[in-house]
């Protein structure tokens, strides 16, 4: 598998009609709109805002992409399973550690398979959504069955779910926002990534995305706090 980093992620990420922020070390956001403030601009997105320094935004270029209305999208809540005994094996007391194991297994960035980790089951183990998909990394049985795993095994759960995900991003492999369809992918299956060419207009997968990125983008800045995302998940 060739290297994906730098992950030109956000290339034609199709949320809203709005435009995209460049920023110095060449990743592109989409936003609703900017607001500028002394030496920061704020970025505003599905009622949520970053904020970073005006020294790392390069231009902004207008979204020429104006999506369909979003299909309705059934919510993935995860719930704890109450059935007892059901996880094989004892349950690990560090998710992240799992995570960074399976990325290193997989030659991934350990911070991409924590933010769809936090994304799918909060790192809770014994997560379940009302579709049915179990655990730290939130497999579908069938999905599951294919990668030969328990999904109820939380180590299972982590290294099939990131397999899956590697075999994703090599799926994508050639295409510029390579790492957005891999991620929109994993959350709404590479049939509708493909039906419509990149990242489905969905506002769930959409919002999928934007979180996962975002994570995965705020890990790679310094610990200063030049980076900060708030509003609602």
């Amino acid at each position: 598998m060739a290297a994906f980093l730098p992950l030109a992620f956000w290339a034609g990420l199709p949320l809203l009609a709005g435009e995209y922020a460049v920023l110095t070390n060449g990743f592109r956001i989409h936003a609703d709109r900017h607001e500028i403030v002394g030496t920061s601009i704020k970025l505003y997105a599905n009622g949520g805002v970053t904020e970073l320094p005006a020294s790392q935004v390069a231009a902004f270029e207008q979204e020429e992409y104006t999506a369909p209305a979003p299909a309705t999208v059934a919510s993935v809540a995860p719930s704890a399973i109450p059935p007892a005994g059901a996880v094989a094996g004892p349950l690990p007391l560090d998710p992240k550690h799992l995570a960074d194991e399976a990325a290193q297994k997989n030659h991934l960035p350990e911070a991409l398979i924590r933010s769809i980790m936090n994304a799918e089951s909060r790192f809770q183990p014994d997560a379940v959504s009302e579709k049915g998909a179990i655990g730290l990394m939130q497999l579908m049985p069938g999905t599951a069955q294919q990668l030969h795993a328990n999904p109820r095994d939380p180590k299972q759960n982590v290294e099939a779910g990131t397999a899956y995900l590697r075999s994703l991003l090599e799926k994508y492999e050639a295409k510029d926002d390579q790492v957005a369809r891999a991620v929109a992918a994993y959350n709404a299956g590479p049939g509708a990534v493909d039906r419509y060419n990149g990242v489905p207009p969905y506002r769930e997968t959409q919002t999928y995305v934007m979180r996962v990125l975002t994570e995965y983008l705020k890990s790679l800045e310094p610990k200063s706090g030049v980076l900060k995302t708030t509003g609602s998940d």
